[in-house]
């Protein structure tokens, strides 16, 4: 576990070579010479802490005239030749496909740095701003910057630009036929059956309803930032966090996957009807649809594994040949129909027809309203088509509204206008058999709309053995078009093509969650092949799901599971854009106006409501499942940072509870120790941090303040200060970290006590470590640590200081770790320099503090004491730190002793007297002790000791002349005189005496708590010091000096 802890200085800058430089807090040197371009990029090296380091680049001799252009276009700024003028690049991602970005250089830079000469834009600096697609500070720039998406032949010098598309091509004709699916032929005409033609407008408008709320949603999200790959899943996930985003993009890559399945599978039956219709069967029905379904998916593979670019000139094919369908069906309404069609219930447009399909007439098991919205509703889920593959559009923030918005308006359209159309011409019920058509003048018994109509279906409908006819028949669109062979094409084009996006949109969406890393196991389908990165393992992944499902062969069982998943995405779509509305970020600013949190609203809770009315039971797996996946995502805080509206939210709530608290008065019974806990680092004090964690976590304030007191004063880092609070979370310690600037402890202390916390979230305990090396360090040191205990009883607040016997510093233990490995990390680090990934030496050193550095507070104690030594009436405090602490899970088991002074006389009286008063507090409380002994005079040896601890700071003025010790004393107020030594003598002893009952007393103890002595005017610091030495000293376990500010913090009464 070694550490290398490196010093490196700035160089004379009047020293540097000509050439190219940046500044930069958190990265080494780099040089480079000539114009090598990989040189420059592979010369990226990890990131190692230290101030300032300057970065030298060699101008290239040449530079294309594409990058000339961009590099004229950056000025400096009229106040310094360092700083420069605002430019897109300074915002760009660090990491972008094939692209490094510079960054601006740094307050501390233009602060510190002389004027330069050359163009801003050759100063860089890696400060923490460039920062990659996750959130996480990334790495600085280089001096030629290639365009996003642009990936370098490294024998040829040539470029390859990966195909995209635009709003038409990409995201509009990609969802009129991924909406345009399977439904529509094989279903809607049937369903128009079923529910009439008013309910099935019904359906139609409720489910544009839902589709076209959540691409307002989809087209707000869009147009708040870039929008790379993942389509749905990375708009929820950049929206909501990883916690809500992480779940969805399972359930929403599973979705597509099964709409794959559901296509293909409407395409495999359409096949199977045509080998029936030749006596083709080549087993059985359903095996016949499984053989096709089977090979077709197999074949969409191929095409997808193919590349993007095939793919959509595929689905171009597939549009065309819908387009000349839909032609050849409305003109089929128009042309008379011929004795076979009318014998099958196609008869053009007829009023009577018209009214008599109107209404609904349901029959089946399935004959209901919410049955048919289910199946008829994954015809409308193909609104995410375009979005899936945000990551290969030109302008995802254009073509995804444009594109989405104009898809659904048309797709809306050639859906009522079918179903109305086939309502008008078409009968539910008819033979096929043209011997029922009635002679001239019959006579005979005939009921129903076909009588009319010069048809006697009237038996087939009695004994319910209809084929054809809208209630009996799949192929009604089929019958009604011009030529039925094209109807049956435009069929295999819409479930294709359909089945062919899904395929497309799974394996997209599910590679950005892997490259999240937000589950295990699942990053092995995150890698992408070729210019368009394309997830091929994620494409075999989505075939053997779709596969699986398709061997089930039973469109109808499919298409409700379909409906709950894109149901649950569109709820948490909307509900994404309707939670960053309300959180007022001043990030969330889209350029798309034509949406409403309230209409978001509306629509995502419409989807959930909609999820259980048309299948409870999936609705509830569902939910099981996304919860389930919340839930691991929410427990393992994966470290990722995507600004999200919940971050947004968190603030508002923590302002405004802030805020409602200020206006709220005190109250005892709500009394918590919010606690100023100085630390310095608090990796380098952990038990102290475990400790005031191990009370504090869950019930009050916790800060750990860092007062820095080097002579360095350069700006605070803030990728330091964010290690320390990542540390903080590690171990689980509920804390703030605030660094502060001082000349002292003492100023620090005083500054942060004031400052630190906001509104009644301020400290009232301020909680420090002994100072063990009192007696070695400088009297300066002592009495700056003496006074700020002093200031802090003045200031009303109460104080704690806690006491280990090996201290409570590991730094010189963490050097000696590091210096026994220095050798071996130096080696490791020489050969493996080039594929760093950024990590820091302070990362690793706060790994390994985290993982083998452990306190005794972070064990169970057990069954043993808690000895609180109750000498002092403080108000309550030295008793309700120990209560909060057995209240911990560590602490549950120990027994609370309380030691309080009293006489052998009244010794049972008094503690009779004390146990009603802790019954009264509803303390659980072990057992109360009362020493009786604590007036004796302590054993010489202790007392001898004690003298011996102050010798160094006593004022000797019987050996002096009066002028010599007067300035002495002056020079020197931690100077004891003799006089004061005499003063305090009684007051020395008694803390001498205590220490030796507390050591008979609790020498088995897991925790001691002593009321700490309040010192009066003209006590020496040092003399204080030695008290609280005297009075913890020679104990095994750690010991509290504890002391409140005079004030209840306990009550027994209620109100």
């Amino acid at each position: 576990m070694g550490h290398r802890f490196s010093r490196r200085r700035m160089s004379d800058l009047d020293s540097l070579p000509q050439g190219r430089f940046s500044f930069s807090e958190e990265a080494p040197p780099r040089y480079s010479g000539g114009g090598d371009q990989d040189t420059v990029r592979n010369g990226q090296a990890s990131s190692l802490s230290r101030d300032i380091n300057v970065n030298m680049e060699t101008i290239p001799g040449q530079q294309s005239d594409r990058r000339a252009s961009r590099q004229d276009g950056r000025r400096p700024s009229i106040y310094s030749t360092m700083d420069a003028v605002p430019h897109l690049e300074f915002y760009c991602n660090a990491t972008a496909t094939g692209r490094l970005r510079r960054s601006r250089p740094s307050l501390e830079t233009l602060r510190k740095a002389f004027e330069w000469s050359g163009p801003p834009w050759t100063l860089t600096e890696q400060d923490g701003e460039s920062c990659n697609n996750t959130g996480d500070s990334g790495t600085g720039s280089l001096s030629t910057v290639p365009e996003q998406g642009e990936e370098e032949n490294g024998a040829e010098g040539k470029t390859t630009e990966p195909v995209r598309f635009g709003w038409v091509t990409g995201v509009m004709i990609r969802c009129m036929l991924n909406i345009w699916g399977v439904i529509l032929f094989l279903r809607l005409s049937w369903i128009t059956s079923q529910a009439g033609i008013l309910l099935t407008w019904v359906i139609i408008l409720m489910s544009v309803l839902v589709t076209s709320i959540s691409s307002l949603s989809v087209s707000a999200i869009a147009t708040n930032g870039r929008v790379s790959s993942g389509g749905g899943y990375f708009m929820i996930s950049r929206t909501l966090g990883p916690e809500m985003g992480g779940p969805i993009g399972m359930v929403f890559s599973f979705a597509n996957a099964l709409g794959c399945a559901l296509n293909t599978v409407g395409f495999s039956e359409s096949v199977r009807d045509l080998l029936v219709e030749y006596n083709a069967v080549m087993v059985d029905e359903i095996n016949d649809v499984r053989i096709v379904g089977t090979i077709t998916v197999t074949v969409l593979l191929l095409i997808s594994l193919a590349g993007m670019e095939w793919e959509s000139k595929t689905q171009v094919l597939f549009f065309l040949v819908l387009m000349v369908t839909f032609a050849n069906y409305f003109v089929g309404t128009f042309i008379p129909a011929t004795p076979q069609k009318q014998s099958k219930g196609f008869f053009g447009y007829r009023v009577e027809i018209f009214v008599e399909n109107l209404l609904p007439d349901w029959r089946g098991s399935e004959g209901n309203f919410f049955q048919m919205f289910a199946i008829f509703f994954p015809s409308a889920i193909g609104i995410l088509a375009g979005a899936n593959i945000s990551g290969d559009l030109k302008d995802p923030q254009t073509a995804i509204p444009k594109g989405t918005i104009m898809a659904i308006f048309s797709t809306t359209m050639s859906y009522l206008l079918i179903s109305i159309t086939a309502g008008a011409c078409v009968l539910r019920d008819a033979s096929g058999n043209l011997n029922d058509s009635l002679p001239v003048n019959y006579s005979g018994p005939c009921e129903g709309l076909g009588c009319k109509l010069g048809w006697n279906f009237t038996k087939c409908e009695q004994s319910q053995s209809c084929s054809f006819g809208l209630s009996n028949s799949f192929q009604v669109l089929n019958l009604i078009s011009g030529f039925g062979p094209l109807i049956t094409a435009g069929l295999f084009a819409a479930s294709l093509s359909s089945a062919l996006a899904f395929l497309v949109s799974a394996p997209k969406v599910f590679q950005c969650l892997c490259r999240d890393n937000i589950y295990p196991y699942i990053g092995f389908f995150g890698k992408g092949y070729g210019k368009n990165d394309e997830p091929l393992r994620a494409y075999i992944l989505t075939y053997f799901i779709a596969l699986a499902f398709i061997l089930i062969a039973q469109l109808n069982v499919i298409a409700p599971l379909i409906s709950n998943f894109f149901l649950c995405s569109y709820a948490l779509i909307n509900f994404s854009c309707f939670h960053a509305s309300i959180t007022n970020s001043p990030g969330w600013r889209p350029s798309f106006k034509y949406y409403s949190k309230w209409t978001a609203l509306f629509g995502s809770i419409i989807s959930v409501v909609l999820m259980f009315l048309l299948t409870w039971w999936a609705a509830l797996i569902t939910f099981g499942i996304i919860l389930f996946l919340f839930g691991y995502v929410t427990y393992k805080k994966p470290e990722v940072n995507w600004g999200s509206s919940v971050q947004a939210g968190t603030y508002n709530m923590a302002l405004s509870y802030s805020v409602s608290l200020s206006s709220v008065a005190d109250h005892v019974k709500n009394f918590r120790p919010q606690c100023l806990v100085l630390t310095g680092p608090p990796n380098l004090r952990p038990a102290l941090v475990d400790f005031v964690g191990s009370f504090t976590k869950n019930v009050s304030l916790m800060i750990c303040g860092d007062i820095l007191m080097d002579d360095d004063k350069s700006v605070i880092s803030q990728r330091n200060t964010d290690k320390l609070v990542k540390w903080l979370n590690r171990r689980k310690v509920r804390s703030f970290y605030t660094p502060f600037k001082g000349d002292s402890l003492r100023e620090g202390a005083s500054h942060l006590l004031q400052a630190a916390g906001l509104g009644k979230m301020k400290p009232n305990t301020l909680v420090m470590g002994f100072k063990t090396n009192w007696q070695e360090c400088s009297p300066s040191s002592v009495e700056n640590y003496v006074n700020t205990i002093y200031d802090t009883f003045d200031s009303n607040y109460g104080v704690c200081i806690l006491r280990m016997m090996d201290g409570l510093d590991i730094t010189e233990e963490l050097q000696c770790e590091a210096n026994q490995a220095f050798e071996s990390d130096e080696a490791i680090n020489s050969d493996h320099s080039e594929n760093s990934e950024g990590e820091s030496e302070e990362e690793n050193t706060n790994h390994i503090i985290n993982d083998e550095i452990r306190t005794v507070f972070q064990n169970k104690q057990g069954k043993k004491n808690i000895d609180v030594y109750w000498i002092s009436d403080d108000g309550g405090l030295t008793l309700l730190v120990p209560y909060l602490l057995t209240r911990r899970k560590r602490w549950r088991r120990s027994k609370v002793r309380v030691f309080v002074i009293g006489q052998q006389q009244t010794k049972e009286d008094e503690r009779t007297e004390m146990m009603v008063l802790l019954r009264r507090f509803r303390l659980d409380v072990h057992d109360v002790i009362v020493i009786t002994d604590s007036e004796r005079p302590p054993f010489s040896k202790n007392l001898n000791r004690f003298e011996d601890s102050i010798a160094g700071f006593r004022l000797r003025e019987g050996q002096q002349a009066e002028g010599p010790a007067h300035q002495e004393r002056t020079e020197g107020p931690w100077k004891i005189s003799d006089k004061q030594m005499d003063a305090f003598r009684l007051k020395s002893e008694r803390k001498v005496r205590l220490n030796e009952i507390i050591r008979r007393n609790s020498k088995h103890a897991a925790l001691v708590l002593v009321s700490v002595p309040v010192p009066q005017g003209g006590c020496p610091s040092s003399l204080y010091m030695a008290w609280l030495d005297a009075l913890s000293c020679g104990l095994h376990c750690p010991i509290l000096l504890i002391r409140g500010n005079q004030q209840n913090v306990l009550t027994f009464y209620c109100q």
